[in-house]
């Protein structure tokens, strides 16, 4: 299993937002490592998640709860455990709760991250930053090629405006405070990355796809789809993070480099539309049924989205390693074993090695 050089073996990590989906898969792996993983968040959406279900507050170097908007709390934090690296997802991530909460959605996501950059601008422990946006910063003009990381921040949905405007504020604080070409000045390294449409066991969150598909096979209820027709880029949620863990290893290697803005997303053949994800997914549970509950009303969201990962393929060697088929097998097999089990540790330790060993 690569092990990304041993580089974050002994390491203190601070990993924000680890009760949710993929904090939570981020500091399994990063313990896996070896790294001593603080994770600051609020408390988890649900008890059924990934979070509680693999019992993670007990295999923490420390489980703190807090919240990024919380400047004050944040700093305490970080002066209290000095962690050299920082995994940034805390975050509302949500396009449809950003329309019932936009303040909050804005506050949220762009001044956390700002905290983020204050307490690493006035803390020295703090050396690498990886700062986690989304693929919806882009302004999204329905086309058919994928968004580069040199492309057009934007947004006509708060979520998204909200992931843009980060974006230009954390590439404000790379230039005015962590420029890399004065590297030998500060020591820091900052760096962005945006995923696409992340899949995977132990997500519960409302308006998300794969847990509300779960909820109504469980419940023997039709599978209601509001926008069938939209297509994603989707990918496991593991594919992301080893692109997320590859750039801190290349950040703690080569800061000058590496201080830059990533990508990553599937293959272009998983570029598929939401109802034949879902009538995949259905076959490979062996039960559901698929319905379309499609409203004109509904509020916008974008029907076309596809990322270009060519710069994480050439310079960080990361290409996704999953085919849609095998992350809805992957995915379908954490919800069917969290029926039986009272502790998912060991199985999400399954899967990030089963996907680990895979060849990039």
């Amino acid at each position: 299993m690569y092990n990304y050089e041993n580089l974050y073996k002994g390491k203190t990590v601070l990993v924000t937002g680890h009760t949710g989906f993929k904090g939570s898969w981020l500091a399994i792996w990063l313990t896996m490592l070896g790294a001593k993983v603080v994770g600051y968040s609020l408390d988890p959406y649900s008890d059924k998640g990934n979070y509680c279900a693999s019992h993670l507050k007990d295999r923490l170097f420390a489980d703190l709860r807090g919240d990024t908007r919380d400047l004050d709390a944040l700093d305490a934090a970080v002066k209290k455990y000095q962690p050299e690296i920082v995994f940034h997802l805390a975050a509302q991530a949500l396009v449809r709760t950003s329309y019932e909460q936009p303040k909050y959605t804005f506050e949220t996501n762009i001044m956390g991250s700002l905290n983020v950059m204050e307490v690493m601008r006035n803390n020295d422990c703090l050396k690498t930053a990886i700062m986690i946006t989304s693929d919806k910063c882009y302004e999204n003009v329905e086309q058919i090629w994928g968004y580069k990381e040199t492309d057009r921040m934007g947004g006509q949905d708060p979520y998204s405006a909200s992931k843009g405007c980060t974006e230009l504020m954390l590439a404000a604080y790379r230039h005015s405070y962590f420029d890399p070409a004065k590297y030998a000045q500060h020591g820091k390294a900052v760096a962005t990355v945006r995923a696409g449409n992340v899949i995977g066991g132990g997500d519960w969150s409302d308006n998300r796809l794969i847990p509300d598909c779960i909820r109504f096979i469980e419940a023997g209820k039709p599978i209601e789809i509001r926008n069938p027709i939209a297509t994603r880029p989707w990918e496991h949620v593991l594919e992301p993070l080893s692109g997320y863990l590859k750039v801190g290893e290349m950040l703690m290697k080569d800061p000058v480099k590496y201080a830059t803005s990533f990508n990553f997303g599937p293959h272009i053949s998983a570029n598929k539309t939401v109802l034949e994800v879902v009538r995949r997914l259905v076959a490979i549970y062996g039960k559901g049924e698929v319905v379309d509950a499609s409203d004109p009303n509904a509020p916008h969201e974008n029907t076309l989205l596809n990322l270009d990962v060519t710069k994480a393929y050439v310079m960080l060697g990361w290409h996704a390693k999953l085919s849609l088929e095998e992350m809805l097998e992957f995915t379908v097999d954490w919800y069917k074993e969290a029926l039986k089990s009272d502790d998912m540790y060991d199985f999400c330790v399954k899967q990030i090695t089963a996907h680990a060993s895979k060849e990039w």
